[in-house]
């Protein structure tokens, strides 16, 4: 028979999950109204007109020009705010698969370059390396998949 660790309690898991409730808040307040003004965008001629002007740009990534707002919202915003642009786009997994990776190099230029600008890196050395990483790797996993 096994012991309860007593360093577990009623107490750890009310911290546990109040601290959950409060991460899926956060989230929740960035991830929805995206989704819902993404959505409405769908529905007006602005997404179609914003998918025509990038799809040249998008298309060596294999990816449809509305993915631009997905790149956007990433890299201005955060990566809750692609998510839930993401969310609301008609994506295929492959066309998802690009943008997470391409993301994951280059996401909240904003928030981070100034991060990084404190520690005394070059603001531009960064923004270009991580967009290089994004470009490379979105070029190298649309011949991949």
């Amino acid at each position: 028979m096994q012991k309860i660790n007593p360093s577990f309690s009623a107490g750890t898991l009310k911290r546990g999950i109040l601290a959950g409730i409060d991460v899926t808040w956060q989230l929740a307040r960035i991830i929805i109204p995206i989704y819902f003004i993404v959505t409405f965008l769908k529905h007006t001629p602005l997404l179609d007109k914003i998918s025509v002007l990038f799809a040249p740009f998008m298309g060596i990534f294999g990816l449809p020009g509305k993915a631009a707002v997905v790149l956007v919202l990433g890299n201005a915003v955060n990566l809750y705010a692609a998510i839930g642009a993401m969310i609301s786009l008609s994506l295929s997994v492959k066309e998802i698969t690009i943008l997470a990776i391409m993301l994951s190099f280059c996401h909240s230029l904003p928030v981070e370059t100034a991060l990084a600008k404190k520690i005394g890196l070059s603001a531009v050395n960064v923004i270009a390396v991580r967009a290089c990483l994004a470009v490379i790797s979105g070029l190298a996993f649309n011949l991949i998949l």
